[in-house]
């Protein structure tokens, strides 16, 4: 069995030098997500804002290396508490939870903070996200709430993430992912002022080949790294 640092260490050596591995740490320890980091990770993922309070508490100094992404949905109450934490909120899908956030970014001490829009691209009632069949035509109305997100002061609009339905063949995931992509395109395409489209996020360890060869550039695995739990059912 391969330890996490080989693990972390094969995977960045086999994918495209543009990519960006952004780690799922839920349910990971600190020990763990410790060893990623002195493999070479510069980026994790948390799903929970006081289990990243927690963690980073945890890795003291060595938290500071890296760049802290809410991969999780986050809820109106714990906007205060994320914003210190955070570098990067992954998971916008409204106008309302984008303003809320613009307006408590400088009480938390920063000027700005970076976000992504969050796709629910195979319209999963499960999973949050904004779903193309409730917004039709849907491409039209990503440019238009992109739009309208990058009015705000504090939020810098960075990129799109999606999650995409979960098969057990990978492949099945290649429609939602190239989707996905063309409404990516679209929006870089634009140049819309305060928008700067650099990174789309999708792939984590069942999909995340399939998703670099369908345009992504930002992977968040999670199990292939840092191998199977009985609890963990979060990449």
């Amino acid at each position: 069995m391969m330890s996490i640092t080989e693990n972390y260490q094969k995977i960045s050596a086999e994918i495209p030098d543009y990519v960006t591995i952004v780690l799922a740490g839920k349910t990971k320890t600190p020990e763990e997500i410790s060893e990623a980091i002195d493999a070479g990770a510069t980026n994790i993922g948390e799903n929970y804002v006081q289990e990243a309070e927690a963690m980073i508490k945890k890795l003291g100094d060595k938290a500071h290396r890296v760049r802290w992404h809410m991969i999780g949905h986050l809820q109106k109450n714990k906007i205060n508490k994320a914003l210190p934490i955070f570098d990067v909120i992954k998971t916008i899908d409204s106008l309302k939870k984008a303003k809320d956030i613009d307006k408590r970014v400088e009480k938390a001490g920063k000027k700005s903070i970076s976000v992504f829009v969050e796709i629910n691209i195979g319209n999963e009632d499960s999973k949050s996200g904004l779903m193309p069949e409730a917004h039709e035509p849907f491409e039209e109305y990503m440019e238009q709430f992109i739009r309208q997100i990058a009015t705000l002061k504090h939020l810098k609009v960075e990129g799109l993430m999606t999650m995409g339905p979960r098969f057990g063949n990978p492949e099945k995931s290649r429609p939602f992912f190239k989707r996905t992509k063309q409404i990516f395109d679209r929006i870089k395409e634009k140049n819309i002022q305060n928008v700067e489209m650099k990174y789309l996020s999708m792939g984590m360890s069942n999909s995340y080949k399939v998703a670099i060869e369908e345009g992504s550039n930002m992977i968040r695995p999670g199990t292939i790294i840092f191998g199977k739990r009985s609890c963990d059912t979060s990449s």
